[in-house]
Parts: C-alpha cells; sequence; structure tokens
C-alpha cells in the first residue's frame, strides 16, 4: 500500500499530511486537512517564462476585444443617421468627367494648326458621371458600407 508520506517528488515542498483516525462523520472538524498540510507546487519561473505567459496572455485577450470593439462600433453606427456630403462629389452625386474636364467634348490637336473637336466617348457628351464613391446618393457611406461584397462562385 502507497501511502501519502511515501509519495516523493522533486516539484512537492511538504508531504501531504491526513489524518485518519477517525471517519469524518463522527467529528468532521478532525479530517479537514490544515492549511500546512496542503502540498505547495515548487516551479521555476525565470524571467523569460513570465513575459511569454503574459504575453500570451494579452495577446488572447487583444485577440477577443477588438473583434467585440468593432462590432459594437458597427452596431453603434448603424442606429446613427448618416447626413456627411460625399467628399468627392461634394454631395452632388455626379463628379466632373476626368477626360473632357465637364465640358463634354474633347480637343484633339492634330499636327500644324489643325483642331478636332469630338463628343466625350467616356460620359456621352454630358460632362458629369455618376459618382462612384456614394452610388449617386450624395451621402458619404460607412466604410462597410463601400465594399461590395460579391460571390463569385
Amino acid at each position: 500500500m502507497v501511502t501519502a508520506t511515501s509519495l516523493a517528488s522533486s516539484f512537492i515542498c511538504c508531504p501531504l499530511k491526513l489524518s485518519s483516525s477517525s471517519p469524518s462523520y463522527i467529528n468532521p472538524q478532525r479530517n479537514q486537512r490544515s492549511p500546512t498540510s496542503y502540498p505547495c507546487i515548487k516551479a521555476d519561473l525565470d524571467q523569460n517564462t513570465v513575459v511569454a505567459i503574459s504575453v500570451g496572455v494579452v495577446s488572447v485577450a487583444v485577440g477577443i476585444g477588438i473583434p467585440i470593439f468593432y462590432e459594437s462600433q458597427i452596431d453603434s453606427a448603424s442606429k446613427r443617421d448618416n447626413t456627411q456630403p460625399c467628399f468627392p462629389c461634394d454631395g452632388s452625386g455626379a463628379q466632373k468627367c476626368r477626360f473632357c474636364l465637364g465640358t463634354g467634348s474633347v480637343t484633339v490637336e492634330l499636327g500644324g494648326d489643325e483642331k478636332e473637336v469630338s463628343r466625350c466617348i467616356n460620359c456621352d457628351g454630358v460632362g458629369s458621371l455618376t459618382c462612384t464613391t456614394c452610388q449617386g446618393s450624395g451621402i458619404q457611406p460607412r466604410y462597410l458600407d463601400r465594399r461590395e461584397f460579391k460571390d463569385d462562385d
């Protein structure tokens, strides 16, 4: 039979002391261990181990905390009305054509003093295009609203 005092380990600094003279139903106070009888675990923790454990705990906390923070920000932003005017089109919903600079026609110098004026093929002669940022609404979309999630399968 193995007794508690015969179990020895280099990691346990004090042996386990159990009192077994009387059953616990006779004297419940007697069967309880004293605080000095609990085994004391010795561990060699150097500075590198402490730093590694600390970094691991902080990494787990950050890995959980950041997504929770962003989800709460998205939820609170969706509850607020978005009234901010679009930056590229100044809230008009249309941008000036970059080829014809809003004139609707393009001038091409052919050589000598010859010039040819033709209708802009980019804006079809209108001089403006629908704003690609706000899709013509004039309201600056929120960050996640600007993304188009397409399933290409």
